[in-house]
């Protein structure tokens, strides 16, 4: 690999994210139990976040957002106002999750900051405000040359990741967790991938393994060490 630039995923590459989304789904579910079972609050909350993606996108807003709506509509609009209330507030706790590194993390960006020529991107996908101040609180962003925080990853989004790089796409490494969002995109533009399962995912974001000539798949972050040095 002839690779100019590394660009990192944020939410479950570099930090936790989806297990504080999962607490707060459970805590969701278990204020709607009156209006359906676990499993019929789920699949309503998730058809409900489905159709609001393209309007709403990625986040923790979008979430709550949905929660609401989703809470409104099983209940026929009964739901007390006090269960609302306690709704926001779970879904504003997300805006205050740690965003500690992941075991490796530090010490592997360290390494290539410091001791390589790659330029270091971060490139995550959701709000703004949330994901700048996530990265803070990682206590990160002095490792990263750039920082790109976009709505969604489209082929697109990453051709211009490419573009303000000053980078081909064949000269682009992507380390992800998310094979839908992190991975397919990348490769479809010639762009090389590793992939970081993370133990929990999304439903969103699943999709099929796969394989490519230009994906690794590697189980700890610091295994990128063993690839790119």
């Amino acid at each position: 690999m002839k690779i100019k630039a590394i660009a990192f995923d944020a939410d479950d590459t570099l930090w936790d994210c989806q297990s504080y989304f999962d607490g707060v789904e459970a805590q969701y579910v278990s204020r709607l139990l009156d209006y359906g079972t676990p499993e019929e609050i789920k699949a309503a909350l998730f058809k409900t976040e489905s159709a609001n993606m393209s309007a709403l996108g990625y986040g923790c807003k979008a979430f709550t957002l949905s929660m609401i709506e989703n809470a409104v509509q099983m209940s026929d609009a009964g739901i007390p106002a006090s269960t609302i209330a306690e709704i926001v507030t779970l879904g504003k706790s997300l805006l205050n999750i740690p965003a500690t590194p992941l075991p490796g993390v530090e010490q592997t960006l360290a390494h290539l900051y410091r001791h390589t020529p790659y330029q270091l991107a971060v490139f995550t996908k959701g709000e703004l405000l949330d994901q700048e101040n996530k990265l803070q609180r990682s206590g990160l962003t002095r490792y990263f040359h750039a920082t790109h925080i976009v709505s969604d990853k489209t082929p697109e989004a990453f051709r211009s990741l490419c573009d303000s790089l000053k980078i081909e796409p064949q000269e682009l490494l992507m380390v992800g967790n998310s094979l839908r969002s992190d991975i397919i995109p990348a490769l479809e533009i010639g762009a090389h991938a590793v992939h970081i399962p993370f133990h929990t995912t999304w439903q969103y974001e699943t999709a099929e393994d796969f394989s490519n000539d230009n994906l690794i798949t590697i189980h700890q972050f610091s295994e990128l060490l063993q690839i790119c040095t």
